[in-house]
């Protein structure tokens, strides 16, 4: 049916209520407005009990439809006085006549939000306690009285009561058309998430298959952005329903303007980048690169030796660190521009200092992301969704070969090992110089790796004669690659940039070469056996 031959939309009386929630924020002010309106409200257990303490009137389900409530609760609202009363269209003759010779009455406002589901798995409840937090009678409801939107209007969100009561006090106890419809789809949109989340839940928790034949995805809109990558494209945030994962999602922000997509984006990489590393660590970022990554003895000394990598592109760049942001710290920060500020935690002097540049978007999270949980990542193609693990994998020096004539020394070994922790988040091909616990030299997003070694030896000469080094940064360095080099050239250009030694996952057919080219120069080389290409 057209929404041309729909009845008139514009007065649908609201004389009865169904009333059955698990979040009662806010349910006893709402109900009393029913009340005052002459609803009359129908009730099931808790919310009845509720609504009864409160001096409100009201029906119960079980004495209106002469079946008791059983089985815990799993059986109250399955019965057809309820789903007649939801479903009846008020204007078929059939209808109406099977409503009155069995003692249907309608009932035109339904108020429903389901049992906690995703709140009972992130407490860590047992698998018996969320199975019993699946809830079945809700989503009955809520899709019977969505379907009849046009007679009956559903809530299932308390943030939308003041809508409904302004609806009713404004047109004399009726809802109108079009709020109906907004609610109606809200619903469905909350039925499909509470399922995705059931579905997750066995997908990943209890079924055997890594990837199941059918997969969904939910989350909850969270807020609206100016654009997206661009301009002249929409965006926004959705939160993944059930994912506590730290990170700008989940984060609260303490200052500074309203973060952007691109800003979201950044500030991701950024914090996932910082989180490989158990000492104190800082990460800038710029277009999902790091331009510069350290660790240090404090997270000062971490944030200067990531900032001397690339001072130039860390201009309007994302910080991200694995520690609190301490005042001394902060005072540095802002001597430059920087658009966004990410950090478990923050001092309260520190927050003082930065609140003098209060642009700085700046995000606490309470927590790090662990590096190696397998989460599942999503890539929307034409068409379709590409799905995968992600990139857990850690390399440790035990896992390390070495191929080459000389071994690395100790600080070598250290430095090899920090620099293939950044190639892991820095777009493929990726070829990283790394010194004394910091990054000197980034190359990423090349064609060929080669191209990527000659463009981190680059940027890292000309950081040096910004500094006023005498000799380019790479100078006793290391490099790691994120992928093995399929030619000797790559590995020649780290030589000739002052290389000592390079990590590589191996495997190439010219593994034999490379060696050959490494041992000629008196480089020392390990393979990973493990590859951390980033599209």
């Amino acid at each position: 049916m057209s929404e041309q031959t729909i009845r008139d939309p514009r007065a649908v009386k609201v004389k009865r209520a169904l009333i059955s929630v698990s979040n009662k924020d806010g349910l006893e002010n709402f109900a009393r407005r029913l009340d005052k309106l002459g609803i009359e409200i129908l009730s099931t257990g808790g919310t009845a009990s509720l609504l009864k303490n409160a001096g409100i009137p009201v029906r119960d389900v079980s004495d209106y439809t002469g079946f008791p409530e059983m089985m815990d609760g799993r059986l109250k609202t399955l019965h057809p006085r309820i789903h007649g009363g939801l479903l009846a269209l008020r204007d078929d003759e059939n209808h109406v006549g099977a409503m009155e010779g069995n003692g249907i009455l309608p009932i035109d406002l339904l108020v429903v939000n389901l049992y906690p589901f995703v709140q009972t798995v992130q407490s860590g409840a047992d698998y018996e306690a969320c199975i019993e937090n699946i809830d079945i009678g809700g989503p009955a409801m809520i899709r019977a009285a969505a379907k009849n939107h046009r007679f009956v209007t559903v809530v299932t969100d308390v943030q939308d009561y003041d809508l409904v009561l302004r609806d009713l006090e404004t047109h004399d106890g009726c809802t109108t058309w079009n709020l109906r419809k907004r609610l109606a789809a809200n619903a469905y949109s909350m039925t499909a998430t509470y399922d995705s989340n059931i579905a997750s839940w066995f997908s990943t928790r209890i079924a055997s298959e890594e990837f199941p034949r059918r997969i969904s995805f939910s989350g909850t809109w969270q807020q609206s952005m100016r654009y997206g990558e661009n301009p002249h494209q929409k965006a926004a945030l959705y939160k993944v329903d059930g994912n506590p994962r730290p990170g700008p999602a989940n984060a609260s922000q303490i200052q500074g303007k309203e973060m952007s997509y691109n800003n979201f984006a950044d500030t991701d990489a950024a914090f996932e980048l910082v989180a490989e590393f158990g000492e104190p660590a800082v990460a800038i970022i710029k277009h999902a690169n790091p331009c510069g990554v350290a660790i240090g003895e404090t997270m000062l000394e971490a944030y200067r030796k990531a900032l001397k990598c690339d001072p130039v592109s860390a201009f309007g760049g994302i910080i991200a660190m694995n520690r609190r942001l301490d005042a001394e710290t902060a005072s540095e920060i802002v001597k430059k521009f920087v658009e966004v500020i990410i950090a478990p935690s923050i001092e309260a002097e520190a927050i003082e200092i930065i609140k003098r540049k209060d642009k700085i978007r700046v995000l606490t999270t309470g927590a790090m992301p662990d590096p190696a949980e397998r989460r599942r990542l999503v890539k929307q193609i034409a068409g379709g969704l590409l799905v995968q693990e992600s990139d857990f994998g850690q390399v440790r020096s035990e896992d390390l070969q070495v191929v080459t004539e000389r071994e690395p020394t100790k600080q070598e070994l250290r430095d090899l090992l920090f620099g293939f922790k950044v190639c892991k988040h820095v777009k493929s091909n990726a070829i990283v110089y790394a010194k004394n616990g910091a990054t000197v030299g980034i190359g990423a997003g090349q064609m060929s790796r080669l191209d990527s070694s000659k463009i981190a030896a680059t940027k890292a000469a000309e950081a040096a004669n910004e500094a006023g080094e005498a000799v380019s940064l790479t100078k006793g360095s290391v490099v790691a690659s994120d992928a093995f080099f399929p030619f000797a050239d790559g590995l020649i250009a780290a030589a000739e940039a002052g290389a000592t030694a390079a990590i590589q996952p191996g495997g190439s057919m010219r593994d034999e070469e490379v060696i050959k080219a490494a041992d000629e120069r008196g480089i020392a080389m390990v393979f990973t056996g493990m590859r951390h290409f980033r599209h």
